[in-house]
């Protein structure tokens, strides 16, 4: 059986572990969470170095994109190489080759309209792919890495404004604490509503789970969620406060959705290289080899009290 450990920044009460087949093949995927500690999750990952086959950052990138440039952030450089042995990764390859594939997958088969909507994409540097598509698909975006990560109150509106702040930008802020960029700990488990009139005017709110729950109002009516990692009491949530249609880029494995690390760690598990061996063509046999499908939940119109 193929082991893929995610060892994550985020609470240790949204740990679990489940068997399930790809391919063929029995994997056993399991989530670790370190509540924010970055010392204890260098130590998970070291203790399972060698032992499982692939491990996955949970919790923070490895390496945030603009532009034709990425910067690594410290934190999770060394999370990585606590690894000597066992392959690491952080789900970049995904969300770089697999989402646009998805979205334009989505598009085409009628289960997301994005010609002529008005997208928050919650961080652009986190979702490199997301961040091309949509515009190419004809969607009005506003990227949040200003809003969100920073804290500044302004939307960035193209990919270029995203390249020229993260080169100003980016080379201080990936050797702060993950904890000061990113929800990580117990603030995966409360929602603070922060500059809800993007929320607001979006018709898709896109991009990475932890950011758009921890800061989405406590209404959206008929929008449409584009994200992963999502649980049960995520859904149940999103529900509640109206929204339309949940999608998940990773696939949905009894009503829920693992992160883009560990979805990763199953394709290296699987390929037998390193991943810095795989190139694009690599990333799409391997996702067509175990079925990759997005999950997609349309809900009612209707609401818990």
């Amino acid at each position: 059986m193929k082991h893929v450990v995610s060892v994550s920044l985020g609470s240790s009460r949204r740990n679990r572990s489940v068997h399930m087949d790809f391919a063929g093949e029995p994997f056993r995927l399991e989530r670790i969470g370190t509540d924010g500690n970055v010392h204890l999750a260098e130590e998970a990952i070291a203790e399972r170095d060698g032992k499982v086959d692939a491990i996955g950052l949970g919790g923070v990138n490895r390496y945030l994109v603009a532009g034709s440039r990425r910067y690594e952030l410290r934190d999770a450089a060394r999370m990585a190489g606590a690894a000597k042995e066992t392959p690491v990764v952080d789900g970049g390859g995904v969300k770089r080759v697999l989402e646009p594939l998805l979205l334009r997958r989505l598009v085409d088969e009628g289960a997301l309209e994005v010609s002529g909507k008005r997208v928050l994409l919650v961080s652009a540097v986190d979702r490199p792919g997301m961040a091309e598509t949509f515009p190419q698909l004809g969607a009005e975006v506003a990227f949040g890495d200003l809003i969100y990560a920073v804290g500044i109150p302004v939307a960035l509106t193209s990919l270029r404004q995203v390249a020229i702040l993260g080169a100003m930008l980016l080379p201080v802020l990936r050797r702060l604490p993950m904890s000061v960029l990113y929800p990580t700990g117990d603030r995966q488990e409360a929602t603070k509503t922060k500059h809800a009139r993007y929320f607001e005017s979006a018709d898709i709110i896109a991009g990475d789970f932890q950011f758009i729950r921890r800061y989405m109002p406590a209404e959206l009516t008929g929008k449409v969620i584009v994200t992963n990692t999502t649980r049960a009491t995520d859904v149940d949530e999103l529900r509640k406060r109206g929204v339309a249609k949940l999608i998940t880029m990773t696939p949905s494995i009894s009503g829920e959705s693992f992160g883009a690390n560990v979805m990763e760690g199953v394709l290296v598990a699987l390929s037998g290289k390193r991943p810095e061996e795989l190139a694009d063509d690599d990333y799409l046999r391997l996702a067509e080899q175990v079925n990759w499908r997005p999950g997609v939940i349309e809900f009612e119109d209707q609401r818990h009290e």
